[in-house]
């Protein structure tokens, strides 16, 4: 799945959660299916991290130490 469908499942996993109409068996899976598309998006954000890190290494630079900056939309 992409980040943004994950994202917006993720979503709706928490609004069926809130309502309290899911039966126990559902909530729990539920559950265990928001954790697990819950590591996958910090997986997937860790990779775009380390790419960013990399894409903001100086080339000019001898050290191999990546830039970073705070992200600000």
């Amino acid at each position: 799945m992409a980040y943004e469908t994950d994202v917006k499942r993720m979503e709706e996993i928490a609004e069926l959660l809130r309502d309290n109409k899911t039966s126990l068996d559902e909530s729990i899976n539920l559950f265990e299916e928001g954790m697990q598309i819950a590591q996958r998006v910090e997986k997937e954000l860790s990779s775009i991290e380390r790419k960013i890190e990399m894409l903001m290494t100086s080339p000019e630079s001898n050290d191999t130490e990546p830039t970073t900056v705070p992200f600000e939309p």
